[in-house]
């Protein structure tokens, strides 16, 4: 018999069915055995009658048993029909249960909302805690976001393209996550902390229309909106200017709302705009929390921060001048906005440079930020200079860029969203682990697999590797 899923039994009123999945709860009262039966679609409420051949085999049940269960969908009387829950109106009589595994007590009750539990017997037991319904809805809105993504830049000519996790290490920002090679003792491949510059090289490979849910590493430290490991919507375009980009993912994000969360409430379409300047003056920090009523938990109020200047000072008391060195502040592929050119390639007036960055921000979170980029090899060049890198570094870390900067690459520009922030506030989670299947500790550890952890000294030995302390 083929299984029907719990979801579609009021489909078969009248008809025999097997259904399989978890003994949600159990209830013996003697003669008769009553179940909730759980699968990914839902709950029905099995019932076992006096003198049934499963009568026996239900006694020998308790909840969490993995089970297939043979029965006929019956009407429930009108008096006991429950229109305000799934299945509300109907009944399985049991005719049959098959033991497909069994299930000792869990470590905890998972059918409850698992957020009063200590998280680190959650993480530890996280196979189970999937099983919570809260987090059920989590996963699966995610994948809902993810789907209709997908299914929106696909008809919009995007192409989605896989690219490497072992790549180079780079001076970009965080530290990245090294990998020792075995092939080339004491050489060492990088995680991506993005797919910055594969994207590019995308855009130089004329594929003019890219995305991707691109897995990204930072070892940096944790707090509750970032993980180590985290997901990025990640997306460049050809021959675009800023507002192409921000127009696109604006509508991109209202479709998500629109379409998957019609309870919720966008504040103000189109997205205002804020200056970085007039953001730091009125609220101190460039993710404004624009709400009108912060208690509102279904309002979300998007707004753009552009304007940003390119260069900063870095904090270095040991400087003469007291001025430090120069980085940047969202990424050095940005590109000026075009007012502003001469004055990178003259190297003047650097504080005053302003840059084509459009970060996207919702209730006070930064989910998303982009740039049109430099496309042009003198003009990045020159931004590695400005950052204090040598000729030798510059072509050392980036000449592969430099190179296909100066074979044709076209002006383009992306944007990349932080998929598991966005999906946090979306579900109105406090905290990103909540979203993500398996994520680490704040500490970045995964309790579940028990890792980092040891490796052998073969293993060590075969990479070259050996272990000191840290002074």
């Amino acid at each position: 018999m083929q299984r029907t899923y719990i979801a579609d039994l009021a489909k078969n009123v009248g008809q025999e069915v097997l259904i399989q999945g978890w003994i949600h709860v159990r209830r013996d009262q003697g003669k008769m055995v009553f179940f909730d039966f759980r699968d990914m679609s839902g709950l029905v409420q099995g019932v076992v009658l006096p003198g049934s051949e499963a009568i026996e085999t239900a006694k020998n049940t308790r909840e969490e048993f993995v089970v297939g269960v043979r029965g006929r969908v019956n009407e429930r009387p009108e008096r006991n029909r429950q229109a305000d829950k799934q299945n509300g109106s109907i009944e399985l009589e049991v005719l049959g249960i098959d033991i497909l595994n069994t299930s000792e007590p869990l470590p905890y009750n998972v059918h409850d909302d698992t957020l009063g539990i200590n998280e680190e017997i959650r993480l530890k037991h996280r196979f189970l805690d999937l099983r919570n319904s809260r987090l059920q809805k989590n996963i699966r809105n995610r994948d809902a976001v993810i789907h209709l993504v997908r299914n929106t830049l696909h008809d919009q000519h995007f192409i989605e393209v896989e690219t490497p996790i072992l790549t180079k290490s780079t001076p970009e920002g965080a530290r990245d996550f090294i990998v020792p090679s075995r092939k080339w003792p004491g050489s060492f491949f990088a995680l991506p902390q993005s797919p910055q510059q594969y994207k590019q090289l995308l855009m130089s490979g004329g594929v003019e229309r890219y995305f991707q849910v691109a897995k990204c590493m930072r070892d940096e430290d944790g707090r509750g909106d970032r993980q180590p490991e985290f997901t990025q919507l990640d997306m460049e375009m050809s021959f675009v200017e800023r507002g192409d980009v921000m127009a696109l993912n604006e509508q991109l994000l209202i479709s998500i709302v629109t379409e998957l969360y019609p309870e919720k409430k966008i504040q103000e379409i189109p997205f205002p705009r804020i200056s970085y300047k007039d953001a730091m003056a009125k609220y101190g920090n460039d993710r404004p929390d624009v709400r009108n009523d912060k208690n509102d938990p279904n309002l979300l109020a998007f707004c753009w921060v552009v304007d940003f200047p390119f260069f900063e000072r870095t904090d270095k008391s040991d400087n003469p001048d007291g001025k430090g060195e120069w980085t940047y502040t969202h990424n050095p592929f940005s590109r000026p906005l075009p007012e502003h050119m001469a004055n990178l390639i003259e190297k003047k007036n650097i504080g005053d440079i302003i840059t084509s960055q459009y970060d996207i921000v919702l209730n006070g979170f930064e989910i998303g930020g982009g740039s049109i980029r430099n496309h042009e090899a003198d003009a990045l060049h020159t931004v590695f200079q400005i950052l204090g890198h040598d000729g030798d570094k510059i072509e050392k870390d980036f000449g592969h860029m430099l190179t296909a900067f100066k074979l044709g690459t076209p002006p383009h520009g992306g944007i990349a969203w932080g998929l598991d922030r966005l999906v946090m506030l979306l579900q109105n989670e406090a905290n990103i682990r909540e979203v993500i299947a398996f994520p680490k500790t704040g500490e970045g550890k995964d309790l579940m697999m028990n890792a980092p952890s040891d490796v052998s000294e073969a293993q060590l030995k075969e990479l070259g590797v050996q272990i000191q302390p840290i002074k």
